[in-house]
């Protein structure tokens, strides 16, 4: 158990707080309890009167404070050291579990490399990290952590990834593969040519992500504060009509101890810190509270297909043409000013730098890629893009079990295809198996053709399947299911999923770190990139709710209870405070316990899962 210098602070004004009362009992001395007021009373009437002066902020310190003040009042300094004492060991509770869940960040911190070793002119120089440019050629040498996001142009090595993406497997890397800041090189040194500055690295994202994790953005959490402050009044009248009916002043003193919104105040950001830190051990990101609280009330998933049900790493299987060799040539020249990963997939096959020249080129988004090579102008894309185009198609081969056709015209005529098909995860199907068992109705959201489609979403034993959908497509599907009482989450990776991740009420990043825009457009980023941790992200999102939910109504009834004792006059502050700080620690406790909160499946699958890392892991580089 590691604790900051503050925690080990609060831990012993704790344990003298505690002796002083137990002398204080022993001894049948009150004024030694007055130790326990002093370092644990103080601090809450602190933050009670700072809260009132600044926020108008009526909460559980109040009361607390009230309690603390009215206790000395009365004579009763054991029960207002008791009251404090107990108090603070529930706060302690609360802040360690957050602190031991946010603690993450400054290990990431610690891990940012400070140095870098760039080559400019055939000359090394140590350099800091903050100088670093997009374009900068790096050597990084064996046991070095790699300054910013990279791309391999000499040498191999391999990488332990564990920081960015939880996987315990090193990754083997070569020429034009990706690497990422914060990384450590363990074997082969290598030169890298950098592509993006440190701020934006992926390490930087990563730290960003976890720092964005806060409780108090989820509804429950506002709504938890609401009621506690509706019950400071309610105690505070109790209190004051108790004291004008029986004159009583220890009665109203009990009251106003045992009906603290404690429990409810603190339970809530307890339960849900605790299940975050439970998640970010599983290289699982969720940005706030609220995209938490969310997930535990979703009915339906939409899946995207490519990087999502498959690898996205589509592979060339087919060339059809009367020259392939020059159709191949077109074609890849022309796809080589794409990012899409079929374009990487035909560059990649072509196998070549013997590139053309290529003029006007144009994106053709879900369609399909345009431009001119010397004279001649060159399509590459669907049945839709050529369509539009107005050539006509003529003798093609349909592909089958779900391969994908790219069909290239040269002047508008067709000179051949090519057809690719996708690695489908070996998880797919178990995730979507797992997911129906929750109740959860899934869907795949793709642009493919209604063929390919199809082939996916019956490997993946999925049922509800739109095809040829554009980006907008996506999100006019999702509006619609909310229109009719939905909450839908969508899990994708690429640029055109970010609009469809923004509209559904969570957005799920499928493993790519580096992808700026469907990361930030996201709620929770998947960083490892396995869709089979989607069942323990809604069993716990689910569970973190029931949690809460009994956790409160726990605690109210308890106090409840105690109140209607202390009105009766059957308790006294000192019972009161023990009864109701228990109840708080109690409920605390229980919230804790979603840090370790673990799936069945989850664990049964992990022996299986080491022995495929590697390869998935290959493949998605």
């Amino acid at each position: 158990m590691h604790l900051k210098r503050n925690q080990i602070t609060d831990i012993l004004l704790i344990i003298i707080s505690a002796i002083s009362l137990i002398a204080s009992f022993s001894l049948s001395l009150d004024y030694i309890s007055w130790i326990a007021v002093l370092l644990c009373g103080i601090p809450i009437l602190k933050e009670c009167t700072e809260g009132l002066i600044t926020k108008f902020d009526i909460k559980a310190d109040l009361l607390v404070s009230i309690a603390i003040i009215a206790s000395v009042i009365i004579g009763e300094v054991f029960a207002a050291g008791e009251i404090a004492t107990i108090m603070a060991i529930g706060g302690f509770l609360e802040e360690y579990t957050v602190s031991k869940t946010q603690g993450r960040i400054g290990k990431l911190i610690k891990m940012t490399p400070q140095f870098a070793t760039r080559i400019k002119n055939n000359i090394e120089e140590k350099i800091s990290v903050e100088n670093v440019q997009v374009g900068d050629i790096l050597k990084v040498l064996p046991g070095e952590s790699i300054p910013t996001d990279g791309i391999i142009i000499n040498g191999e090595t391999s990488i332990d990834q564990s920081t960015i993406t939880g996987e315990s497997l090193p990754i083997d890397k070569t020429v034009n593969d990706e690497v990422y800041s914060g990384t450590i090189n363990l074997y082969g040194s290598f030169m890298m040519r950098t592509t993006k500055i440190s701020q934006d690295s992926s390490l930087q994202k990563l730290i960003k992500l976890v720092e964005s994790s806060k409780p108090e953005n989820s509804k429950i959490v506002r709504t938890a504060d609401a009621w506690a402050t509706l019950i400071v009044v309610i105690a505070f009248t109790a209190a004051v009509l108790t004291y004008l009916f029986t004159f009583e002043i220890t009665r109203s003193v009990t009251i106003l101890v045992v009906f603290c919104p404690c429990a409810l105040v603190l339970a809530t950001p307890t339960s849900i810190m605790a299940s975050i830190g439970n998640l970010t051990r599983s290289g699982i990101l969720v940005k706030d509270g609220e995209s938490l609280e969310e997930m535990g009330r979703i009915s339906e998933m939409v899946f995207d297909k490519t990087g999502t049900l498959t690898y996205g790493t589509p592979k060339v299987v087919e060339v059809i043409s009367d020259d392939p060799k020059e159709m191949m040539y077109l074609l890849a020249s022309l796809e080589s000013k794409s990012e899409h990963p079929l374009a990487k997939a035909i560059v990649k096959y072509y196998n070549n730098n013997d590139l053309a020249d290529v003029d006007e080129f144009k994106m053709h988004i879900g369609k399909g890629v345009s431009g001119k090579i010397g004279d001649s102008k060159i399509i590459a894309g669907t049945k839709k893009l050529l369509d539009e185009e107005n050539i006509t198609l003529k003798n093609s081969i349909e592909p089958q079990n779900g391969e994908i056709a790219i069909y290239v015209t040269k002047n508008g005529e067709v000179i051949g295809q090519v057809h690719l098909a996708d690695t489908m995860r070996e998880t797919s199907k178990e995730t979507v198996s797992n997911l129906k068992r929750l109740r959860i109705k899934t869907t795949l959201l793709t642009g493919d053709n209604e063929k390919t489609a199809k082939f996916i979403a019956e490997q993946a034993k999925i049922r509800n399947v739109k095809s040829d959908c554009l980006p907008e497509d996506k999100t006019e599907y999702i509006k619609n299911e909310q229109t009719l009482g939905h909450k839908v989450a969508m899990i994708g990776d690429g640029i055109n999923d970010a609009p469809s991740l923004r509209q559904a009420n969570v957005g799920i990043a499928m493993g790519d770190i580096g992808s700026d825009v469907s990361v930030e457009a996201a709620n929770i980023a998947l960083i490892n990139g396995n869709i089979e941790d989607l069942p323990h992200l809604i069993s716990i999102a689910r569970k973190t709710i029931r949690v809460i939910n009994v956790g409160i109504a726990f605690a109210l009834t308890l106090n409840t209870i105690a109140m209607a004792l202390a009105i009766l006059g059957i308790i006294n502050p000192i019972e009161g405070a023990l009864i109701h700080n228990i109840g708080s620690v109690i409920v605390i406790i229980y919230a804790s316990t979603l840090a370790n909160f673990k799936n069945s499946k989850k664990d049964n699958r992990k022996s299986k899962k080491l022995g495929i890392t590697k390869t998935i892991n290959k493949q998605m580089t």
